[in-house]
């Protein structure tokens, strides 16, 4: 019977990832990143480095709370990356690392696509929604 190294396993768990099953790490990572917030969080990081305040101006509508929890996943994952300056008061800055900025690329085009064809898609609702109503 022959042993792996862990490198050699590493290597076989990547091959085996199948998003499609729940319980695999693929599968919770794009539960995480399909979020709004994060999209949104993820496109005004592509920009540059953003203090928390500057964050939250520029994304509509997200609480303070959301802001925090969404910036401290992304953190965790190695998307984002925190500066704490100290200073008085204490300045934090947020951007994106190697590995978030890969992910902005497909974020943007997703948000660019949203406001390129809104109009179309409130066009299908509208038609859905009056077809639904005359069955």
């Amino acid at each position: 019977m022959a042993t792996t190294t862990a490198a050699q396993q590493r290597k076989q768990a990547r091959i085996e990832y199948d998003a499609f099953i729940r319980s695999c790490p693929t599968n919770q990572l794009l539960d995480r990143i399909s979020d709004k917030w994060v999209s949104l969080v993820v496109s005004a990081l592509a920009e540059g480095s953003m203090r928390y305040s500057d964050l939250g101006r520029k994304i509509a509508g997200v609480s303070p709370k959301m802001l925090t929890q969404t910036l401290r996943s992304l953190e965790r994952d190695g998307i984002v990356a925190r500066t704490v300056t100290p200073s008085v008061p204490v300045r934090v800055d947020y951007e994106l690392t190697p590995l978030g900025t890969s992910l902005s690329c497909l974020l943007s085009a997703v948000k660019d696509w949203a406001e390129l064809h809104i109009e179309e898609v409130n066009e299908a609702r509208e038609h859905y929604d009056t077809s639904s109503e005359a069955s």
